[in-house]
């Protein structure tokens, strides 16, 4: 029976939210779901305002929107990432500028951004990849010194920290996804973290399509109209009570993810000796298992571990390509060479990590890399 890569996890509360969501006849945006899940974020992780969205795509288009991105604004953003998080800057004629990875992390490079920020600097945007905490100390010391905005990228990063804060907290805003392969799920969803009082208004009023909506159902004004730009981002409260019968789960499932996350690495740790890297958490990062991956020495050397772990019934998958060298946006980067990024993009390979994913499966997948790299190192 084939090991999957991701499998989602039903807590066994979703049917029963659903069902009460349905019942309560507000199925659309901000029904009671909705309002609990905020109420959760703000009162865990101390949001000024946590929002909903259908995707962290859609947060990332808000919070582009919140810092006023016009064309030839420069966002410093990495390149090894998903598309969303900078084609939500893209689309409102930003220019991208890239910064490479680190060497024991596919984090973004800190040190690398200063020389990078020019007078049409208007956003440093990290990205907290497998949910491990770029360096924010540094980030949020040059955001202060050129006055620009910090937009965390936490797609993967719920529940991890950075020196103690929440990752999303930090910036002025941050992302999130609940997409059915993060550690917390609605099947397609995500979160826009406002940690900036005065931008809390408009931020409500750009997710309700321009309109002052939020307000007139609080008793604040006697009609909405259109007061801004914005777009349709909230999503329906069905997908709300699926989060929140996750979130109640939230510590049960962060505490089986980390236990596989754990088990992987113990077994896995001599293939140091073979030039593999594994992952890195740097002292000021907390771990929360969102995945485990590997680097392999070469994209020869990953495509073959992977075709060995499927013909064994494992699917393991490799992970972005670099965005600076896509058919998009090759001809827009400046040219710089990004070896790191590059180096991930050819050679990292992720493992199968779900809460449902037993030992016997760990140890099976751990045994047959193993295998594959004493048989390689040997020949």
């Amino acid at each position: 029976m084939m090991i999957p890569f991701n499998k989602p996890y039903l807590t066994g509360k979703e049917a029963h939210y659903l069902y009460q969501a349905v019942l309560s006849g507000k199925i659309s945006g901000d029904g009671i779901f909705t309002k609990k899940c905020h109420s959760w974020f703000e009162e865990r992780y101390g949001f000024q305002k946590s929002l909903l969205t259908t995707s962290c795509t859609d947060a990332l288009e808000m919070a582009a929107i919140l810092v006023n991105i016009e064309p030839g604004d420069e966002v410093i953003a990495p390149s090894y990432t998903f598309v969303s998080t900078v084609n939500a800057f893209v689309l409102r004629g930003a220019k991208i500028v890239f910064v490479d990875c680190l060497p024991d992390h596919p984090n973004m490079d800190v040190s690398q951004i200063e020389a990078l920020i020019t007078k049409k600097t208007k956003v440093i945007l990290p990205v907290h990849y497998a949910g491990i905490a770029c360096d924010m100390g540094p980030i949020m010391d040059l955001a202060a010194k050129y006055g620009l905005f910090v937009i965390e990228d936490a797609a993967q990063a719920i529940d991890s920290y950075f020196n103690s804060q929440p990752l999303g907290r930090i910036g002025h805003l941050g992302g999130f996804s609940f997409h059915e392969t993060k550690n917390i799920i609605s099947g397609e969803g995500g979160m826009l973290a406002v940690n900036e009082p005065g931008m809390i208004e408009r931020a409500e009023i750009i997710r309700e399509k321009g309109t002052n909506r939020s307000q007139f159902f609080r008793g604040q004004v006697d009609k909405y109209s259109w007061v801004d730009i914005g777009s349709s981002f909230l999503p329906s409260d069905i997908i709300a009570a699926f989060l929140f019968a996750q979130l109640e789960h939230l510590d049960d499932i962060q505490a089986k993810r980390k236990a596989i996350w754990d088990l992987y690495h113990e077994k896995l740790g001599a293939l140091a000796q073979y030039g593999v890297q594994l992952p890195y958490i740097p002292a000021y990062a907390t771990n929360n298992a969102h995945m485990f991956y590997l680097v392999c020495n070469s994209l020869d050397e990953r495509t073959a571990l992977i075709q060995l772990l499927k013909d064994n019934g494992i699917l393991s998958v490799f992970h972005y390509l670099s965005l600076h060298k896509s058919q998009f946006y090759a001809d827009k980067h400046d040219g710089r060479a990004l070896p790191e990024t590059d180096r991930y993009a050819d050679c990292l390979v992720r493992l199968p990590l779900f809460y449902e994913l037993e030992t016997a499966d760990v140890l099976k997948i751990s045994d047959l890399i193993l295998g594959f790299y004493q048989n390689r190192f040997s020949a």
